[in-house]
């Protein structure tokens, strides 16, 4: 098990932005997901500057996100959508034709899922995905109690994220909110993942993740079983956690 521990936050931000540089750098044509959130914008600032810098070649980059709010606006600043836009695809010039996204909207999520995956695997598949640590376990929108070998589908969202986009957008009640979301089987599909988290609000689930069964209660837990994935976390997030245990695994 590989486990890179940051001394700072902005250490944590600039090395797995590095990753992600390192693969578009490596392979010019990767096919890369990433996650929306407060931890993973930081990360997505640092990319940016560093394609400043340095002007790497990102034509042929594909670009995904990995899940997206349902019931809202796709321009809506809380879709991921609107967020990997502004954050990623517009600042490094990525071509829209390489900017693949699930809908906010649909009348028939299954037919989109599966062509959401489908063009994942015709453009080669997964080279690397960015995944976040949701507070509960969570990855993309699979909620503790996935199955597993759950492909792309709808789920339920967190309760405080549906609370608070309600409150940002005046959605009723009467309107439902969900997220639709890459599977966990596809998510283990990937070639490479790095799972990043960070503060100590996520201590208690970087332990259970990586030291507790693998289990749909805890989804993220199911990252044990993965042959090539980094965890990357700030000393805070890994405070709970035997490094040197976990790194013989």
């Amino acid at each position: 098990m590989k486990i890179t521990v940051a001394n700072t936050t902005g250490i944590f931000h600039r090395t797995a932005a590095a990753r992600i540089v390192a693969q578009m750098c490596s392979n010019p044509r990767s096919v890369i997901g990433l996650s929306t959130g407060r931890t993973t914008g930081k990360i997505h600032e640092a990319v940016c500057r560093m394609h400043d810098e340095a002007a790497f070649d990102v034509s042929d980059i594909t670009i995904f996100g990995l899940d997206e709010v349902t019931g809202v606006d796709r321009e809506y600043f809380g879709a991921c959508y609107k967020m990997l836009l502004t954050e990623v695809v517009e600042p490094l010039g990525i071509s829209r034709d390489n900017y693949l996204m699930l809908p906010t909207q649909s009348d028939d999520f299954a037919a989109e899922c599966r062509k959401f995956t489908d063009e994942i695997a015709r453009r080669g598949g997964i080279d690397l995905l960015i995944l976040g640590l949701g507070e509960n376990g969570h990855l993309g929108f699979n909620q503790p109690g996935t199955p597993l070998g759950s492909g792309a589908k709808t789920d339920r969202m967190d309760e405080r994220l549906d609370a608070r986009i309600r409150r940002e957008t005046n959605t009723p009640d009467d309107v439902a909110l969900g997220g639709v979301t890459l599977g966990i089987r596809d998510i283990m599909h990937a070639r490479r993942i790095i799972m990043v988290a960070n503060g100590k609000n996520k201590t208690a689930m970087v332990k259970a993740m990586l030291e507790g069964p693998v289990s749909p209660d805890c989804p993220a837990s199911v990252l044990q079983l993965h042959p090539n994935c980094e965890f990357i976390f700030d000393k805070d997030a890994a405070a709970a956690i035997n490094i040197d245990q976990l790194q013989k695994i």
